[in-house]
C-alpha cells in the first residue's frame, strides 16, 4: 500500500512546489526487446562489433575504480572532424554527460530560474518542458506552421526580443516532425539576445547534414550550445553517453551542476571503440537513408497520409483509430510511437526508420492492417 494514499500513515515531506505541480516525461521503457523496435528512433541493429569487443575485454580493475575520462573529449573531437564537422574545437569545449537528456537537465539546473521563461516549439522533443517546469520557469512554445511543419522562424524572432527568455531550444532536425532549420537561420537566431542561451539539439542531425556546427564559432557566439549523442547513429542508447559543445564557460557551467562520476565505464569504453570505427555507423546511416527512400515511395504509391522529412523517423496518419493500429502492431511484433495528444500531431503515429528489411516488415503488418475488414 502507498503511504501517501493511507490516511492510517504519516504524510510524507513534500518536495518543492514546482515538483509537485509538474507532469513528469514519461514513456513506455520496459519489454521492448524482443520487438521490431520503431518506437525510440534508436540504431535498429546495434552497436559496432567493436564496441561489443571493448565491452568483453573489460578488466575486473576497471569495473572496480572510478571511471576515468581522459582523451575521450579529443577522441569525440577527432571523429568530428572525420565527419568533416570541426578541426578546431578545444577540449575544454566539449562536456560528458549521462546522455543527452542528463544535459539538458543540467543546462535547467545551471541556467534556468523561477520565474524566467524557456522558448521551444511545438511538438518537440517532450523532456524539455519538465526540466523547464521543475525549475519553476514559464513554457512558451511556437507551434510548426502549415502542413508541412515550417519552422515558426519570424515568430520565434520576435519572441526573444519581446520576451528575453533565458533559455531556447531548438531540436533540428525536429523530434517528431523533422522540420529542418539551416544553420545560417540558427545563428541569426543566436545573434539576438546574447543573454539567451540558444540550445541546439542535434540528435538526428547525422541524417539530413545540416549540423550549425561547421558554421559557429563559439567565441564570437559564446549563447550558441551544441548536442550530440551516440543512440540514434552508434547504438549506444543503452549505455547514456552524450555531448555538449560550446564556448568553455558554458561547459564549465553545466558540468558544475553534474556529479563527478556520472558516465559509468562501460559508456566510456563502448564510447571510445564507436568514435573510432566512424565507418560503421557511417554505413548503418547510408542504409536507414535508402530505406527512407524506399518508405516514401510506398507511402506516396498509395496515398497514404504522411509527413516525412528529416531525421530516422516520420509521421503516419492511419484511416483507422490510430490507437487500434498502435495495438495490432504490437500483436505483431512491431512498436510504433502513437502521438496521442501531441499538438498538430495528434491521431498519427511516429514511426522509425531502420534498414530496408525492417521497412518491409513494417509496411506489410500496416497495409493488412488497415485493409482489415
Amino acid at each position: 500500500m502507498d503511504p501517501s494514499t493511507d490516511s492510517s500513515f504519516s504524510k510524507p515531506p513534500l518536495a518543492r512546489l514546482e515538483v509537485e505541480r509538474m507532469k513528469p516525461y514519461s514513456a513506455p521503457l520496459e519489454g521492448r526487446r524482443t520487438f521490431l523496435r520503431l518506437d525510440f528512433n534508436e540504431n535498429t541493429l546495434g552497436p559496432s562489433p567493436k564496441v561489443l569487443e571493448a565491452l568483453r575485454n573489460i578488466s575486473a580493475n576497471q569495473i572496480a575504480i572510478y571511471p576515468e575520462y581522459s582523451g575521450l573529449r579529443e577522441a569525440f573531437i577527432k571523429n568530428l572532424s572525420t565527419q568533416g564537422l570541426l578541426t578546431s574545437l578545444l577540449s575544454n569545449q566539449i562536456g560528458i554527460f549521462n546522455g543527452v537528456d542528463a544535459a539538458i537537465n543540467s543546462i535547467f539546473h545551471a541556467y534556468g530560474h523561477s520565474g524566467e521563461t524557456m522558448l521551444t516549439t511545438t511538438p518537440t522533443f517532450g523532456y524539455y518542458t519538465p526540466c523547464a517546469q521543475m525549475q519553476g520557469m514559464q513554457v512558451l512554445s511556437m507551434p510548426y506552421q502549415g502542413k508541412d511543419f515550417d519552422f515558426p522562424f519570424e515568430k520565434i524572432c520576435t519572441a526573444i526580443r519581446e520576451t528575453q527568455p533565458r533559455l531556447v531550444f531548438l531540436c533540428n532536425p525536429n523530434n517528431p516532425t523533422g522540420t529542418r532549420l539551416a544553420p545560417e537561420k540558427i545563428l541569426e537566431i543566436a545573434d539576438i539576445s546574447s543573454d539567451t542561451l540558444i540550445v541546439i539539439d542535434e540528435l538526428y542531425e547525422a541524417f539530413t547534414g545540416d549540423s550549425v556546427l561547421p558554421s559557429v564559432n563559439f567565441a564570437d557566439t559564446p549563447n550558441l550550445l551544441v548536442l550530440r549523442s551516440l543512440s540514434k547513429t552508434a547504438g549506444l542508447a543503452g549505455l547514456r553517453i552524450g555531448f555538449a559543445i560550446g564556448s568553455p564557460y558554458v561547459v564549465d557551467r553545466i558540468a558544475r551542476v553534474t556529479g563527478p562520476y556520472d558516465i559509468n565505464s562501460f559508456a566510456v569504453t563502448a564510447a571510445f571503440a564507436a568514435l573510432a570505427d566512424q565507418s560503421y555507423t557511417d554505413a548503418y546511416i547510408k542504409e536507414v537513408l535508402q530505406a527512407r527512400d524506399w518508405i516514401k515511395v510506398k507511402l506516396l504509391d498509395t496515398g497514404t497520409r504522411h509527413h516525412l522529412d528529416g531525421g530516422n523517423y516520420f509521421l503516419v496518419w492511419p484511416r483507422r483509430q490510430h490507437h487500434e493500429v498502435d495495438i495490432c502492431l504490437k500483436k505483431e511484433g512491431i512498436l510504433v510511437r502513437d502521438m496521442v495528444g501531441k499538438d498538430l500531431i495528434d491521431g498519427s503515429l511516429r514511426v522509425s526508420i531502420g534498414t530496408t528489411t525492417q521497412m518491409e516488415q513494417f509496411w506489410n503488418a500496416y497495409l493488412t492492417i488497415e485493409n482489415k475488414k
